[in-house]
């Protein structure tokens, strides 16, 4: 079974779907005092927005915000896990029916169904949302 978490001292969890309430990343092992680069963070995220990928791309309008629940204070982390989210407010998941069963290009659909047996979620075009805001 494929797993949403990946390292080992310092472990990042991804959460959520890109037609879902909302994606994230719970990041474990980041060590007390450390600069965390949130525009950095931004301007990757900014990089997948909805609408900015041409003709293919969705249509909502998205901020891709990221808001941080825990893990910092003043700038710096505070030892404690570090959680990151991205609102979703155009969720439209009604608009994709149609493609539930189809493996779409770009999407890591295929790949996530031949490891889960599943087909949906983790392979959404958001997902990296969580990846890109865990640095």
């Amino acid at each position: 079974m494929p797993s949403n978490s990946f390292g080992e001292l310092f472990r990042a969890t991804t959460f959520g779907e890109s037609h879902g309430p909302a994606l994230g990343v719970v990041i474990d092992g980041a060590p007390a005092g450390m600069r965390l680069d949130l525009e950095g963070i931004r301007g990757e995220l900014r990089r997948r927005r909805p609408g900015t990928g041409g003709a293919a791309s969705s249509a909502r309008e998205e901020t891709d915000e990221v808001e941080v629940l825990s893990g910092l204070s003043g700038g710096e982390t505070t030892g404690a896990p570090l959680c990151l989210v991205v609102r979703n407010r155009d969720a439209r998941s009604g608009d994709y029916e149609g493609l539930k069963e189809t493996f779409r290009p770009g999407h890591g659909d295929y790949a996530w169904w031949k490891k889960s047996a599943c087909g949906t979620g983790a392979a959404a075009a958001g997902s990296p949302g969580g990846r890109r805001s865990a640095g």
